[in-house]
């Protein structure tokens, strides 16, 4: 192909080539929005975007996230073309293919390049809101010099018209997030076709409400484009832009339709795109003059990064800020942690567990500057705020505490991009059982391994008077069935401040801290330097008589308190018993096999005890264990009365073990 010089449109050709030749070979996949945002992508990366390919992890690169992320042969074109090593072209070949770097949807933890999973809708502006927060304080913390990037988004209509686009893009104007630019691929169609069949809503007219500044642009405008994201560069807030697309654009009989969102487009329809477009080649060929000039795309930002490089080398902050970005803990924090416990047991309180988490986190958050904390509008409830962590505003981002408002889906995927854009370890609080409300992006963060703790207090029908609806009874149980997710469940101040040094140190993935409203007695009364709540579980009170031991109590949280009652108790009538507290199922199953066994006492009879349902347990009590807690939901009354009302009491517990004996 002979020209006299390559232009933004040949450029965006080569992704929308890319894409269809994709989508086709592997018979399915969305095409649409590849073929409609080419342009303005071509612009955002030829123009805008500070990144270097061949340095994908370079700290101070501008974030590139595609919400709206089954039109992923988008982001896949890109990284191939600008020359990340982790899209070749045998893997756009492969589209959709196992062991193929191009799946479905991106996979932050599949490919280089790809800043955050995406899929489910709205989860990708969601968690660019994170992902400018982090910037914005790690900025106020190191300065211009290390930390000075923005935030670029591409949603769709579908990512707006979810529930926690609402909640994302209202905390991101009331925080003024001026860093963050929003393009939206505004193209009128949804699957069911023309968007009015669903939605009304003046886009523009929401953002502007919600504290954004927002210009209309032609997505098939280079020059248009180009100047939005010129002006976008000097907002004081946030920038919300409407780029006008035509969906399957070049696609002679479906451009513009509902139809050409997804799937192969066929044979005949491919042809037809091809010679809109100008593109006579076979598929999966780009000639080699726009190849050249997509390299050079991606080699843009080398001096860029080779001058931050420099004043990284030079900082007085260097070690502090690669300490950070490391998600490294000072060594002195297990010393601090147990030094707290020791104080615990020697002052023999009975304190709530949401109270004690509050106590552990005066240490944690005076030890580690990255902890950044928050609660949706719970903050006197959740106990997350310490004397460490003053709030995060407009005016000071040095603040390390977020008041997120009544927003906790939107909290949990701010927290997801925070933890994805390093150098914040985030943790925020609500309800238990408002663990539904942000179940998807708890759930994206441990698909992706983000370092995020959930407080979750309120954890049981112990919260007593709100009731049912705000009493969490099968909650647990569906965190722990989420994979590389830790769930704890602490039973006093000891091993909540355990369970928390666990936590702040769990890199892989997110932890959830279900955590008491009701005051529970001591259950460690003695101090010990090793973390038994790092185990799992563990043997907490052994049976009285070894020798005639009769059966094996396990419990969690508040309902430790009952079974050493319990124990107490069968112990009068000789018989007798062993406690095993259970902070951590997901920890516990990690032991070896004899650890368990020894443990749990081999065979004997088992009986659980957790104000919540059964779904679970079997696996440590046997489908013949007994198990006393909840098989309905919850009511309205004090939690003394509750707990006899339901039954989950010392006396069931002797009972349900003598009819097992």
């Amino acid at each position: 192909m002979s020209r006299m010089a390559v232009t933004n449109r040949d450029m965006a050709n080569a992704i929308r080539a890319l894409s269809m030749d994709a989508v086709e070979a592997a018979k399915s996949g969305h095409v649409g929005l590849p073929l409609g945002m080419a342009d303005a992508a071509t612009v955002l990366f030829r123009k805008f975007l500070k990144f270097d390919a061949s340095q994908p992890d370079w700290p101070d690169r501008d974030r590139f996230i595609l919400s709206a992320g089954h039109g992923s042969m988008l982001v896949y074109s890109l990284l191939h073309l600008s020359g990340y090593k982790s899209v070749s072209r045998d893997d756009i070949r492969n589209f959709r293919q196992l062991g193929a770097n191009t799946p479905g949807h991106p996979e932050n933890f599949v490919t280089k390049g790809v800043e955050t999973t995406t899929g489910p809708l709205g989860q990708g502006i969601a968690t660019a809101v994170g992902m400018a927060m982090a910037e914005r304080h790690l900025n106020a913390r190191f300065g211009d010099e290390l930390v000075d990037h923005k935030t670029y988004v591409i949603a769709g209509d579908g990512c707006l018209m979810e529930g926690v686009s609402q909640e994302a893009i209202t905390l991101a104007g009331h925080m003024k997030l001026n860093r963050l630019i929003v393009l939206w691929d505004d193209n009128s169609v949804t699957i069911d076709g023309n968007i009015d069949v669903a939605d009304s809503t003046d886009q523009c007219a929401r953002f502007e409400a919600s504290g954004w500044v927002t210009r209309k642009v032609d997505g098939h405008d280079e020059k248009d484009i180009e100047a939005a994201l010129k002006w976008a560069q000097k907002q004081k807030q946030p920038v919300f832009l409407a780029v006008k697309t035509i969906i399957g654009y070049g696609a002679p009989k479906i451009a513009g339709t509902g139809k050409a969102h997804g799937g192969p487009y066929g044979a005949e329809e491919i042809a037809g795109i091809r010679e809109n477009i100008g593109w006579p080649h076979e598929p999966f060929e780009v000639p080699a003059d726009i190849e050249k000039a997509w390299k050079k795309v991606g080699q843009r930002g080398v001096d860029a990064r080779k001058a931050w490089k420099e004043r990284q080398m030079a900082s007085p902050h260097k070690g502090e800020f690669n300490a950070a970005m490391a998600g490294r803990l000072p060594k002195n924090l297990s010393k601090a942690i147990n030094k707290h416990k020791k104080a615990v047991v020697e002052g023999g309180e009975k304190k709530a567990t949401r109270q004690w988490s509050g106590a552990a986190l005066e240490v944690i958050t005076h030890l580690v500057p990255e902890t950044v904390g928050g609660s949706a509008d719970l903050t006197g409830s959740n106990n997350t705020k310490t004397a460490e962590t003053k709030p995060m505003t407009p005016s000071d981002w040095s603040g390390r505490y977020v008041h997120y408002g009544v927003r906790e889906h939107g909290m949990a995927a701010a927290m997801n991009g925070m933890s994805l854009h390093g150098g914040i370890i985030p943790y925020s609080g609500t309800f238990l059982v408002f663990a539904d409300y942000s179940r998807a992006a708890i759930r994206l963060g441990a698909l992706m391994g983000t370092r995020v703790i959930h407080v979750m207090t309120h954890d049981s029908i112990g919260l007593g008077e709100d009731g049912p609806t705000h009493q969490p009874v099968e909650q647990v149980a569906s965190l722990r069935a989420m994979p590389n997710m830790l769930v704890f469940r602490p039973a006093d101040g000891v091993e909540t401040a355990e369970c928390w040094e666990v936590a702040v140190g769990h890199a892989d993935g997110p932890s959830t801290m279900a955590l008491t409203r009701q005051g529970l007695s001591p259950a460690r009364t003695e101090h010990t330097d090793e973390n038994l709540s790092a185990l799992g579980g563990y043997v907490l009170s052994p049976s009285k008589v070894k020798s005639r031991e009769a059966a094996v109590l396990i419990a969690t949280g508040s309902e430790v308190e009952i079974a050493l009652q319990a124990q107490a108790e069968l112990a009068k009538e000789k018989i007798h018993v062993r406690v095993v507290s259970m902070p951590c199922m997901e920890l516990f199953a990690q032991q070896d096999e004899k650890y368990q066994q020894e443990t749990l006492g081999g065979d004997l009879p088992k009986v659980a005890v957790e104000a919540g349902v059964r779904f679970g347990w079997d696996r440590w009590i046997g489908p013949k264990g007994g198990f006393v807690g909840m098989d309905s939901f919850g009511a309205s009354a004090p939690y003394q009365k509750l707990y006899e009302h339901f039954g989950i009491t010392a006396e069931k517990v002797a009972e349900t073990v003598k009819g097992l004996i």
